[in-house]
């Protein structure tokens, strides 16, 4: 399979993240823009034969740290390398800009992004129960 990744608008990682059944789609594409606003950030998409089929959104908290925050791949693509290629490009492009710090939290559900991270040496800092579902989100970072 090949994967071609390129900078992608907000409307276009929208479209994607709704296709996203374990992320009910909680984000608006206003609430997207709204974060990334006088930001800097990147935005990528990855295909597979002209096919959007995954992405990574993220931006800079301050000068030395970038913050992983929507990532998803369509479920029929996953455990093909497309969330590690767009991982890798993000962590290059952060790297580049002088960022020394990626961090990026996930839900306690998400057990396959937890085995992910960890297996791309992003470390656990804390956990943090979530008011709105009680749900635990832990908090990863990694040094670039």
């Amino acid at each position: 399979m090949i994967i071609n990744q390129r900078t992608a608008s907000a409307k276009e990682i929208h479209l994607l993240y709704a296709q996203l059944p374990e992320l009910n789609a909680r984000h608006s594409l206003m609430d997207i823009e709204m974060r990334l606003q006088h930001r800097p950030h990147q935005l990528i998409i990855a295909e597979v034969n002209g096919r959007p089929v995954g992405f990574i959104a993220g931006y800079a908290l301050n000068a030395d740290v970038f913050h992983l925050w929507l990532a998803g791949v369509l479920p029929g693509f996953r455990r093909h390398g497309v969330a590690r290629a767009l991982l890798a490009a993000q962590e290059d492009w952060a790297k580049a800009r002088g960022y020394h710090i990626i961090n990026v939290n996930t839900r306690s559900r998400f057990q396959g992004m937890l085995l992910f991270l960890i297996s791309n040496h992003y470390l656990p800092t804390r956990n943090e129960t979530q008011d709105d579902e009680g749900e635990t989100q832990v908090c990863f970072e990694k040094k670039i």
